[in-house]
């Protein structure tokens, strides 16, 4: 092995080039995707922000309960009991900042 394929395998954690390769690769597309995600978490944001300050401008209140209720729901169906945990942290990072 050259010291660019140890180098590599001990990187990945991979026991052949080949398989470090295929790994190098799927992380490349998996941070690529975290930066998409990202993304779209911050839009998720804003645009919960403008709801937000329509809801408290028209005399209501800064969180709709029963609205909450329908994501957690719609993220428990999709991905199962961890999308519970997941639209929780969403609805965390979308409350308040108004």
């Amino acid at each position: 092995m050259t010291a660019t394929t140890t180098e590599a395998t001990e990187k990945t954690g991979a026991h052949t080039a080949e398989a470090a390769d295929v790994i190098t690769g799927a992380r490349e597309r998996i941070d690529a995707l975290d930066d998409r995600i990202i993304g779209l978490i911050q839009e998720r944001m804003a645009v919960s922000a403008v709801i937000q300050e329509a809801r408290i401008a028209s005399g209501g209140r800064r969180v709709n309960l029963s609205r909450e209720m329908e994501v957690l729901g719609h993220y428990r169906e999709a991905l199962g009991k961890p999308g519970t945990a997941l639209a929780m942290t969403l609805l965390e990072l979308c409350r308040g900042r108004v």
